[in-house]
């Protein structure tokens, strides 16, 4: 599934959580980081399975640090859900 939603917070902050959270919190699915960059962030699970993740910056003139946040996992719907409930959302989810 791809879950795609605009967050309150700079890219950066949000795949640095996303590395701690899934590494951590998610005990029994634990995934982490394989590759990354500036922008993305591909975590492996023990199985193999995979959370990619983009995190894009939205127009910022306004001062505030926005992010466009998109996550594809085919396993980790669930610690995606958790994840995605601990961040400072600006948007409803949409989930495809």
């Amino acid at each position: 599934m791809i879950h795609t939603v605009t967050v309150a917070l700079p890219p950066a902050a949000i795949l640095e959580q996303a590395k701690r959270f899934f590494a951590e919190r998610v005990p029994n699915m634990s995934a982490f980081p394989e590759k990354e960059g500036p922008q993305y962030l591909i975590l492996r699970g023990q199985g193999g399975e995979e959370v990619a993740i983009n995190a894009r910056a939205l127009d910022a003139s306004n001062g505030s640090a926005r992010t466009h946040l998109r996550v594809s996992t085919l396993f980790f719907d669930q610690g995606v859900d958790r994840f995605l409930s601990i961040l400072p959302l600006e948007s409803d989810i949409e989930v495809k």
